[in-house]
């Protein structure tokens, strides 16, 4: 078999390269982090050299470099976009403050412009889970990866800059009250990376551990881990059997069933379970078997604990239809019925799927957990120099990010299609598409989804259960190939709006254009709904499965607003430009995803999103949906009660302000530091598309937005704003620049005589 070479880094950084017979270290700096049992211990210095720091972009694969020759520094110099990612100085100049709305906008476009990169797109971290980074450092630690002092270091500030400020853990997110899940993990990467025992920050950390029971009382996820690294023993981890995966498609919770992020998951969680495979032991893991548990280690009931949980971790308890079924594999099907054939016949399906997971993402594969956790399973199947290995360790730095903090882990590889996506929305909804100093920031904006479609379906489509996907987007890039209702439709609105904007090219020709709708056509839901990935395979009910413990609504999929809403309006705006291309269906389409917007109306008149926080968020899509149409505050009592609900939440300030909180219980919570300019945009858009009458809230929340506007053009980051599976949230920072923007723009196009300060 020919092998493909792995890309080399530029700037002269050694990579890792791939050749036959032989491999070379990818770091060879004294002071790395090796993993031999009889290592030396690394050097960790207080901080890098930020300066140092550079990000690079190729083809919307984000990765970052530290340059330590000064040869390097000099020939790649940083750019406004890495100094602002890592909270360097810009000095850029103070703006005219601006009068109206509009000019907020344009102050808003001279800052944003800056940190467009060379792609075209826009980059930002997409943190705030803090069980991510875990993962990747875990999954090189067992495999054996060295990793670089610089790393090292700045892993080290991150996890010390995010522990609690009282009780010195962490939790399953960046807001989120201390768990064991987070600080078990975390502690553990922080020994890892050759940080003491005894360090006050650490013996402080532990002491917390122990007040939560210790490491026996850990969800699922981070006894799994624990078992891996060979700190914990297997039998302390509920089962995970592969063979699930041999039963016929017919089953009615057979794992293709199952939702996707959660599928990919329980793939190489199950191929390891079977195989009880455990790390070479070393010094440290031999450690971190008395620090992490309370009891004596050699005296632990492993079995006894696999049901343990601190009630603080516990937010979806497993069912006691799981619990039967946990009891039955551990004690009857293991011992008795499970023979060593069937053993091997379901862990070579797993690993194919594994493979086929590989040759579809180019081993960049799903998200962050699932891409380490197969990296382990691959090292487990084939040692270390086999292609896949050595690849999903190269691709596994695109996870990484590097900010003010220190260096953490992205949910995914990025954010990039689906950022781009809205920020050329921000300029259209200002009037500003055809402006000369926007001109150059759009069209790179626009060959980049040009060059992110997705050009054809996965190979083996039906084999391992993908859903269809030529034409469409992915939230990142085009090698992680998975396409998403939501952001297939933000992106192509994007498209459409450009390539009909006079002077802009036509990059994507109507058959792409086609291609684009012969997906969305496929994720409709019987209800009329969207999903986000594809559409459930099963009900709700499969949630009595769910054995993650920290997370809700994981095991299938699911109805949302925001999604359904992204694709009613491409739809809406496809039809508009080309009226005859499957016309009939697209305006059934429409109609029936409209008519589902209705139904899924809380009764206090708002919507509940599982993506962004919270009613906030969805509400704001759900009047656009309804809006496209013609469904208004004037003609509608469902766009009506919509605007009642969102005048009622805000504040005296003029601004909106949720708290995750929300997420979690299915009750709108107000954020105790006040507003936010992001909830706010997004009250000010849902207001403006349904049209309210009234423009007096809408000029305050608009007045607001241009208080917290800086010198600059930027605005500051605020709360946390998106969120999945109800309990965790997550980061998306590019949203203080595009909703903000959209919020001013509207208002300026309806009001255009309107000034506000």
């Amino acid at each position: 078999m020919v092998r493909r070479k792995i890309n080399s880094t530029a700037a002269g950084e050694a990579e890792t390269l791939l050749e036959k017979g032989a491999t070379r270290k990818r770091f060879s700096n004294a002071g790395d982090v090796d993993h031999d049992s009889k290592r030396q211990r690394p050097e960790l210095k207080e901080r890098t050299d930020y300066s140092r720091w550079r990000m690079r972009d190729d083809h919307g694969r984000h990765t970052w470099h530290y340059l330590e020759d000064d040869g390097q520094v000099k020939n790649w110099p940083q750019s406004y976009a890495d100094k602002y990612y890592l909270g360097l100085p810009l000095d850029l100049p103070e703006l005219t403050k601006p009068k109206e709305p509009l000019d907020a906008v344009q102050n808003g476009l001279e800052f944003f412009k800056k940190l467009q990169l060379q792609g075209g797109h826009w980059g930002c971290e997409y943190g705030g889970p803090m069980f991510l980074l875990p993962c990747v450092v875990l999954a090189w630690y067992v495999t054996k990866t060295p990793i670089p002092w610089y790393y090292a270091t700045e892993i080290k500030n991150y996890l010390f800059a995010r522990a609690h400020p009282e009780d010195g853990g962490w939790g399953l997110h960046i807001e989120g009250e201390t768990s064991v899940f987070g600080t078990v993990l975390n502690y553990t990467v922080l020994r890892l990376v050759g940080v003491d025992a005894d360090h006050p920050k650490m013996v402080k950390a532990r002491a917390t551990l122990h007040q939560l029971g210790g490491a026996t009382h850990a969800p699922h996820w981070a006894k799994w881990w624990l078992a891996v690294l060979g700190v914990a023993n297997w039998d302390i981890v509920n089962p995970v059997p592969p063979e699930l995966w041999l039963l016929p498609d017919w089953v009615p919770f057979a794992p293709w069933r199952w939702w996707i992020h959660i599928r990919q998951v329980y793939l190489p969680m199950s191929y390891l379970w079977s195989r009880r495979w455990q790390a070479e032991e070393t010094d440290v893991l031999r450690s971190l078997r008395k620090e992490l548990f309370v009891e004596d280690w050699n005296k632990i009931n492993w079995s006894a604990h696999r049901n343990t949980i601190h009630p603080r971790d516990n937010y979806h308890p497993k069912s006691w239809l799981l619990n039967v079924i946990n009891s039955l594999l551990v004690n009857v099907w293991r011992p008795i019925f499970r023979t060593q054939a069937l053993a091997d016949k379901a862990e070579a399906w797993v690993m194919r799927l594994i493979e086929m997971e590989n040759e579809n993402t180019d081993h960049a594969d799903l998200a962050t957990v699932s891409g380490p956790m197969n990296l382990v399973a691959l090292y487990a199947r084939g040692g270390p120099d086999s292609y896949a290995v050595l690849r999903h360790k190269e691709r596994s730095h695109e996870f990484l990010w590097v900010k003010d903090e220190g260096l953490l882990a992205n949910g995914t590889n990025g954010v990039q299609c689906w950022d781009t996506a809205f920020a050329i929305q921000a300029v259209m909804d200002a009037g500003l598409t055809e402006d000369p100093r926007y001109r150059t920031m759009l069209l790179k904006a626009l060959e980049f989804l040009d060059d992110q479609q997705i050009r054809e379906n996965v190979k083996d489509q039906k084999k391992c259960y993908r859903q269809t996907r030529k034409g469409g987007w992915a939230f990142s890039n085009k090698d992680q190939g998975y396409a998403v209702s939501d952001c297939v439709s933000e992106a192509l609105k994007s498209v459409i709006i450009l390539q009909k904007t006079p002077g802009f090219p036509t990059l994507i020709d109507d058959q792409r254009i086609f291609d684009a709708i012969d997906t969305l056509l496929t994720y409709q839901n019987p209800n009329g709904s969207c999903s986000s990935y594809e559409p459930p395979r099963a009900g709700p009910w499969m949630e009595m499965l769910n054995a993650a413990e920290v997370f809700g609504r994981i095991m299938v999929e699911y109805e949302y607003p925001e999604c359904t809403t992204a694709v009613v309006t491409a739809l809406s705006l496809f039809h508009k430009h080309w009226p005859h291309y499957r016309a009939a269906e697209v305006e059934r389409f429409v109609a029936r995803a409209v008519a589902w917007i209705k139904t899924a109306q809380r009764p206090h008149g708002g919507w509940y999103g599982s993506w962004g926080i919270c009613f906030t968020y969805a509400t704001m899509f759900a009047l656009e949906s309804l809006s496209s149409t013609g469904e208004t505050y004037a003609t509608s009592s469902h766009a009506k009660r919509g605007c009642k609900f969102l005048l009622s939440k805000q504040r005296p300030d003029g601004g909106w302000s949720e708290h995750y909180k929300a997420c979690e219980t299915g009750e709108y919570y107000e954020h105790p530091t006040g507003s936010q300019v992001v909830m706010t945009a997004w009250a000010l858009i849902g207001l403006m598309k349904a049209k309210y009458p009234d423009k007096e809230p809408i000029k305050r929340g608009i007045r607001l937005l241009m208080e917290r506007q800086q010198p600059n053009g930027e605005w500051l980051q605020e709360a946390i704003e998106g969120v999945f599976n109800k309990s965790c949230m997550i980061s998306y920072p590019n949203y203080k620049f595009t909703f903000p923007m959209k919020a001013l723009g509207m208002f300026a196009r309806r009001y255009p005589d309107e000034t506000v300060v």
